[in-house]
């Protein structure tokens, strides 16, 4: 290991210090000169770009098209549907003014106080407002619907507690926002997505998630319904990682978007919203890395090879880059993104290290041995296991092997969380259990009451209520005695 590596914090001595300094020595970001921001790094970028370009993809094939809309939005539209402004409003940034003067004192600038704004905007913290007051001026028929737009974005809530990709006061999204013409389309657009997320949380992310449904405690506020995947990180906390809302009519009603039906008649739309953020970095990170660093799914991972030559001089060097920028190009036909690291300014030793802690998932090693031989070393990240094949074919064995580990590691990740659900019937057990973490099947007699109890004495919440795979035998709740039909998961979470 190179000197760098040897003081990250391991995960058994400080998790959430491990994570901290992880996200730093990987390269992926540092806090910013704004408290509770933070700098996303070009190899952090680099993931986040992955995971975008793959989510909207798979927006696409839906239907689904690409729009923007305004940062800033009016407070008179905020304000139009209660439950969000009440859910909202602790989180919320204001422009008040729209202009700056020097300071008569000389010490720099000032605000003008004849520049103040007739009406405060509010830094979007989500945009169903500004969307919706757009709506209306799109939508007049039946014809009009569905409609079907995202947008790839930056919000900003006000968070006093901030833990960068997890929480932070701006982060990147995207957000989906959805009108149909009756309240099944609305549904099935609303379940379509979060199977959507799960999809993609599973396939790419090698990351296994459980969908549920949200109380109404927790869900999107001005929502009828939120639906959610949750994903259980190493230390047993959960992370939501993803969410879609039937928002019934109640934007609709707020902002007066109707149209006229089949029948001629004017009718309130139906609407949806959706959206996963840069909080999926946070769970990559947790859910796969070790005290070496990153691990990476290489359906993610920006180089999915590097090739290390190992030299003496520089005819060593152009004796092993005649040999392998030919399997450079064969890598890259396959579309597999890979990397020949002939920088002089490092010694191997440091790039290996370096690309262990950055998660690379495979990396190759080529010396004049090697070459006389016919052979490589390659060592695969997520085992760390070394070994010596030919060079011949070792394209093919490479392709092979990526989705090897892809494969691997999601089932790690599951054979984990399955492994941590725990089910438990008395509060006593479920104080004892919460302490070790893990997912907690229990009764729950569907009152906010026993819910608040439970969250104030034990800092765990109702992650979702399962819509698979959970206990639907009615049973009597842990603390109230009350019937509960079912078993809801419950959790301490990130």
């Amino acid at each position: 290991m190179a000197k760098e590596l040897k003081n990250l914090t391991k995960r058994a001595e400080n998790y959430s210090q491990w994570y901290n300094e992880l996200v730093v020595k990987a390269d992926l970001a540092e806090q910013s000169a704004v408290r509770g921001c933070m700098v996303i790094k070009p190899y952090g970028y680099a993931i986040w770009e992955k995971m975008q370009q793959t989510l909207d993809r798979m927006f696409k094939t839906t239907g689904v098209q690409n729009a923007y809309f305004p940062l800033l939005i009016p407070k008179s539209f905020l304000c139009r549907e209660a439950e969000h402004v009440e859910g909202f409003a602790k989180e919320c940034a204001v422009v008040t003014h729209y202009r700056l003067k020097n300071d008569p004192d000389g010490k720099g600038v000032v605000v003008d106080p004849a520049a103040r704004l007739e009406e405060e905007l509010i830094v979007r913290p989500t945009s169903e407002t500004i969307i919706w007051g757009t709506y209306k001026n799109w939508i007049h028929s039946w014809r009009d619907l569905p409609l079907l737009c995202n947008q790839w974005a930056n919000v900003m809530r006000w968070e006093m507690r901030t833990r960068m990709f997890l929480r932070t006061a701006e982060f990147l999204w995207q957000e989906g926002h959805c009108a149909h013409a009756t309240a099944e389309e609305s549904e099935a657009r609303t379940v379509q997505m979060i199977n959507l997320y799960a999809d993609f949380a599973e396939k790419y992310m090698a990351m296994p998630v459980i969908q549920g449904v949200k109380t109404e405690s927790e869900r999107f506020a001005g929502a009828l319904n939120t639906y959610t995947i949750e994903a259980m990180m190493q230390d047993g906390k959960a992370l939501q990682s993803g969410t879609s809302h039937n928002l019934g009519q109640n934007f609709a009603k707020a902002f007066d978007v109707t149209f006229v039906n089949k029948e001629n008649k004017p009718e309130l739309v139906w609407a949806n919203s959706w959206g996963v953020s840069t909080r999926l970095m946070g769970a990559l990170i947790m859910t796969h890395s070790d005290d070496n660093g990153l691990v990476l799914p290489p359906h993610l991972a920006p180089i999915q090879v590097v090739i290390v030559p190992i030299y003496k001089d520089a005819e060593g060097l152009k004796a092993i880059s005649e040999k392998v920028l030919p399997l450079v190009n064969e890598l890259q036909t396959k579309g597999i993104s890979v990397k020949f690291d002939d920088a002089d300014n490092k010694r191997p030793g440091f790039k290996f290290a370096d690309y262990e802690l950055k998660g690379v998932p495979v990396r190759l090693a080529l010396g004049q041995r090697d070459l006389e031989n016919g052979t490589v070393e390659l060592m695969r990240r997520d085992t760390l296991e070394k070994e010596t094949v030919a060079f011949e074919g070792i394209a093919d064995h490479i392709a092979r092997l990526l989705e090897d580990i892809q494969t691997n590691l999601f089932t790690k990740a599951k054979t984990f969380r399955d492994s941590m659900i725990f089910k438990v019937d008395t509060y006593e057990e479920f104080k004892e259990q919460i302490e070790k973490g893990g997912f907690i099947l229990a009764h729950w007699d569907g009152t906010p009451e026993t819910e608040e109890q439970i969250k104030a004495e034990t800092k765990a919440t109702i992650r979702c209520i399962p819509l698979e795979g959970g206990d639907e035998t009615p049973g009597v709740d842990m603390i109230s005695g009350k019937p509960s039909p079912r078993r809801v998961i419950f959790a301490r979470s990130y």
